[in-house]
């Protein structure tokens, strides 16, 4: 049983942002610090990718673990809630089929896709070693 009226249930869920997020937003001022320059949100690429670095070929995801189901079972941002769970695992399941058909897709196209989950950001250090390595022209 949800806690909240559906007035209120509603009104934060629309506070629920998918553009701009503060786990994106860390990942873009890594990349601008080290040296990278992007583009935002190419809706002509599948799945709308969040940062493209075209000179690289390059996509980065930056997942939340919550609403893209982080598989790590260390990762505890992606908790079941304990209200209205058959409907949230149904869109769950959704959002993860979806995410896979997308990276599949740019993989075909012939691009590089990476994810930078939310609860990786806890590390910003190992995110920016990780990032580079894989963006190196090598």
């Amino acid at each position: 049983m949800d806690t909240l009226s559906a007035a209120l249930r509603s009104e934060r869920m629309a506070r629920v942002r998918g553009k701009d997020t503060k786990p994106e937003l860390t990942v873009r001022r890594m990349l601008h610090a080290s040296g990278f320059r992007y583009r935002l949100h190419r809706s002509d690429l599948p799945g709308g990718p969040d940062i493209c670095l075209p000179n690289f070929k390059s996509i980065i995801f930056v997942h939340g673990c919550f609403w893209h189901r982080h598989p790590s079972r260390d990762c505890r941002l992606a908790r079941m809630p304990k209200s209205r769970q058959e409907f949230l695992a149904a869109k769950f399941a959704s959002n993860v089929v979806r995410d896979a058909r997308d990276q599949e897709r740019l993989l075909v196209m012939g691009w590089n896709v990476l994810v930078v989950w939310e609860c990786e950001l806890r590390h910003p250090g190992d995110v920016v070693a990780r990032l580079k390595k894989a963006l190196s022209r090598e």
